[in-house]
């Protein structure tokens, strides 16, 4: 069975987070959630579970887990997941820890997911100069580094990158076809109903 990790901050966009959850797990990936706090400093916690992150829309998202950059390795998980939110995804982009897993999962072929603002993890990371998409509001944080592309849905290699909100199904769903095949993205997306022509 595939496995995702997808990261989750106070501010993260819940649609991002969860339409991408909920899909892949209608694929039969076994997704885990991880908070990664705005103090980097998440080791020192007593706790194991955190507590609710407050998405963009002040929706409260309860992850299975804090982010560990022991735990949340290549080795254990095919596919990494960066929403974004303007606020989540500064706090994800900005993690250091973070910014090195991003580097692992692609060169140990595993894929990288990014949607909206998360696409600033991208550049952040240092990850070479490529195809890539993002939320119109960072576009000119990453058109100089990256070849910029408006399409809904970039796939470039391992990383796969997308807009926002409303391009979040086709994100999802080019996930899943990359771990399970178009075959298993068939069958997810026909009980969905989408309009003709709307996450083809």
């Amino acid at each position: 069975m595939p496995s995702a990790l997808i990261l989750i901050a106070d501010g993260t966009e819940e649609m991002e987070f969860t339409i991408t959850y909920d899909t892949l797990v209608r694929a039969g990936v076994a997704c885990t959630s991880a908070y990664v706090s705005a103090d980097s400093d998440t080791a020192s916690t007593t706790q194991t579970t955190p507590s609710f992150a407050k998405g963009s829309r002040g929706i409260n998202i309860l992850p299975d887990t804090y982010f560990s950059p022991q735990a949340h390795v290549p080795d254990n998980f095919d596919l990494l997941v960066i929403p974004g939110g303007a606020k989540g995804a500064e706090t994800i982009s900005k993690n250091s820890p973070v910014q090195h897993l991003v580097r692992e999962y692609i060169k140990n072929g595993k894929y990288v997911g990014m949607i909206c603002a998360g696409s600033l993890a991208a550049l952040t990371a240092g990850l070479e100069k490529q195809p890539l998409t993002s939320h119109p509001s960072v576009k000119s944080h990453l058109e100089k580094d990256f070849i910029y592309s408006e399409q809904p849905v970039v796939v470039s290699g391992r990383l796969v990158t997308s807009r926002g909100p409303g391009t979040t199904f086709p994100f999802a769903l080019t996930l899943v076809e990359l771990l399970c095949g178009s075959a298993k993205r068939a069958e997810v997306a026909g009980p969905m109903v989408f309009p003709p022509g709307t996450c083809e």
